[in-house]
C-alpha cells in the first residue's frame, strides 16, 4: 500500500494524475538546513526524513510504502523556504525579480526493505517585477506556504519569464521522476 507522507494538495493532486491508489498521512518533520548542508543535499535529507516518518508512523506493516518529497527555491546558495509575511514574501519576490533560480525537488519512497529517491532541479526565470506588481500578487494571498513566494500553477505563473524543466517539480512533485520511481519500486517489491 503507498502513503504519501504531505498534507500538500498540490502532491495529492500531482499524484492522483499518475492513478495510484493512495493514503494521506500527517508528518511533521523540522526543516532546518545545517550550516553546511548543501541545497540539494538540504531538499533530500528532509524528503526523506518525511518518508521515514511516515513509514515509522504505520508500526510493522511489511508491505506499506511511504512516499516522501520536499521542494525549495534556491538562489546561489540561499534556500528560500516559505514566507513568514507579506513582507517577507515581498522581499522575496524582489530578490527573484529578473532573475534565474533553481527549484529543487526531491522524491524519496522507502519501505521496511528498500529506499530510493529521484532528484529534479528547473530553473525558473522571473521577469522584471516592480513594486505595483508585487504588492498586487501578495495581497491575493498566494504566496503564502509556497516556498520561494510563489504558485507555478497559480497567479504566480504571470510572474515567469522562462521554465527549463518539470513544471510539476515547481509544483512540488515532478511526476516523471515520480512515475519512474513507482515503476522501479514496483518491479523491485515484486
Amino acid at each position: 500500500m503507498l502513503h504519501l507522507a504531505s498534507q500538500s494538495p498540490r502532491r495529492r493532486q500531482l499524484l492522483e494524475q499518475l492513478g495510484v491508489d493512495f493514503t494521506v498521512l500527517d508528518v511533521d518533520v523540522p526543516e532546518l538546513r545545517a550550516p553546511d548542508e548543501s541545497p540539494q543535499d538540504y531538499v533530500s535529507r528532509v524528503a526523506r526524513d518525511k518518508a521515514r516518518a511516515g513509514l515509522a508512523s504505520l508500526g510493522a506493516a511489511d508491505d506499506a510504502v511511504v512516499l516522501g518529497a520536499d521542494t525549495e527555491v534556491v538562489l546561489g546558495e540561499e534556500v528560500f523556504g516559505k514566507p513568514l509575511d507579506a513582507d517577507h514574501a515581498a522581499a522575496m519576490l524582489r530578490r527573484l525579480s529578473g532573475r534565474t533560480h533553481a527549484v529543487i525537488s526531491v522524491v524519496w519512497m522507502v519501505s521496511s526493505r528498500r529506499e530510493q529517491c529521484e532528484t529534479c532541479i528547473s530553473h525558473v526565470r522571473f521577469g522584471r517585477l516592480d513594486e505595483s506588481t508585487i504588492a498586487a500578487y501578495v495581497a491575493t494571498g498566494e504566496p503564502f506556504g509556497k516556498a520561494g513566494a510563489y504558485a507555478i500553477q497559480g497567479r504566480g505563473a504571470a510572474l515567469i519569464e522562462r521554465l527549463e524543466g518539470s513544471h510539476s517539480g515547481v509544483m512540488g512533485l515532478p511526476v516523471f521522476e515520480t512515475a519512474r520511481l513507482l515503476r522501479s519500486f514496483d518491479a523491485a517489491m515484486a
